[in-house]
């Protein structure tokens, strides 16, 4: 097995089969049941054609723990796709510019729940906002902008 899948099966993480951008990709996500959010962001990604696994959890800071989203980026939903986390309402434009640039990260994150982003979407306005990148090291960069 070659090092990086390897590394990632070490680490609980998996790497789908599929090419990047293709519609048989797999988002896992990890929910509380009551996060009505969270449920607008899975319908953003389903409609980007991403096969969406739902998982509701009752110890989401368990789930973001174990995938190793730094706590200064963390919001109410954490993601998985093709070895790499997605905490929060994360655009499915920096989804796939992940997958196609394929960083040397753990993820991407979007902290918090910035208005206007996917699942927070809002009629009266909406925020700019930056999506990070993050490694299992505490890492933590810019990766792309959001105007709102």
């Amino acid at each position: 097995m070659p090092a990086l899948p390897l590394a990632l099966a070490l680490a609980g993480l998996s790497v789908a089969a599929a090419a990047p951008g293709h519609a048989a990709e797999v988002v896992s996500a990890y929910r509380s049941a009551s996060c009505g959010c969270c449920k607008g962001w899975l319908d953003h990604i389903r409609k980007a054609g991403f096969t969406v696994q739902d998982h509701v959890v009752n110890n989401l800071p368990a789930i973001k723990q174990r995938y190793g989203v730094p706590g200064a980026l963390g919001s109410c939903h954490t993601a998985t796709i093709n070895g790499y986390v997605i905490e929060g309402h994360v655009p499915v434009s920096a989804i796939q510019k992940l997958l196609k640039e394929r960083p040397k990260v753990a993820g991407i994150a979007v902290p918090g729940m910035p208005l206007g982003s996917p699942g927070m979407e809002s009629a009266l306005r909406s925020e700019t906002y930056t999506v990070f990148t993050f490694t299992r090291t505490g890492v933590i960069k810019p990766f792309q902008t959001v105007k709102g």
